[in-house]
């Protein structure tokens, strides 16, 4: 038998019918169904113009497009820090200057130093105002701890009608004979009793109302806020009647 020679009208008819058949799935061998034409394994037939990005599915693995991320959501600003209360003003204020003698009644003179005291505060924002009442250690615990208390009163009373809208804002306490400031430089002066004037003299410095003023100071054009203690003798103690022979517990 002779071997079997197509013609070439048939080689060209072939040729012609796998063309069309790659030409379905760009890359591809395909069958009149368009589907791609398998080997025995399995494997999908290429043209010989195939190239990764023609792959197709099911005979290769076809790259997925990463979906686009979520754009973030914007963070909240944080809402602003209040700026904590400073001490703006501390004044020791002499209870023989601010009182008579054994008296919780401020005197013209203590009221003018209130009034002083008021005034340095008129532009603060105020969040507090801590008055505390001494007295020094003559006569009984009890007595020097409710007379201190009745003069720390009297001088809330007073800066709250100086500091008009502030009311809630003041608290006066009585501390008594806590927290001398002479320490011990007064002892073995003698008995503690009113006659005994060098020993009362020594001790004027524990008798006393102590103002501290927490808030802060509105700034002025161009100028940054003060929140530190500020005016004259804001920190001293205020000038004590000298001379006098009679005593103010």
């Amino acid at each position: 038998m002779k071997p079997f020679k197509p013609s070439q009208a048939a080689v060209a008819v072939a040729l012609a019918l796998v063309a069309g058949a790659a030409g379905a799935v760009p890359g591809y061998v395909t069958s009149g169904t368009n589907s791609a034409i398998t080997d025995s394994s399995g494997h999908c037939w290429k043209t010989g113009d195939w190239t990764p990005d023609k792959a197709a599915a099911p005979c290769d693995a076809v790259p997925v497009a990463a979906a686009p991320a979520a754009p973030l959501a914007e963070k909240e600003a944080p809402p602003p820090v209040a700026a904590a209360p400073q001490v703006i003003e501390k004044v020791s204020l002499s209870s023989d200057v601010l009182f008579a003698f054994d008296k919780a009644e401020l005197t013209p003179a203590g009221q003018s130093k209130l009034d002083e005291l008021a005034g340095n505060l008129r532009d603060a924002q105020i969040d507090r105002v801590q008055i505390d009442g001494y007295a020094d250690r003559i006569g009984t615990e009890q007595y020097n701890e409710r007379l201190s208390e009745r003069r720390a009163q009297a001088v809330r009373d007073y800066l709250a009608q100086r500091l008009s809208g502030q009311t809630d804002r003041l608290q006066a306490e009585g501390r008594g004979e806590a927290d001398p400031v002479t320490g011990h430089q007064c002892d073995n002066m003698g008995p503690a009793r009113k006659s005994n004037q060098k020993l009362v003299a020594c001790l004027q410095p524990d008798r006393r109302v102590e103002v501290e003023v927490l808030g802060q100071r509105q700034a002025s054009a161009g100028s940054a806020p003060s929140t530190g203690a500020s005016g004259a003798g804001s920190s001293a103690p205020a000038a004590s009647t000298s001379g006098s022979s009679q005593s103010s517990r």
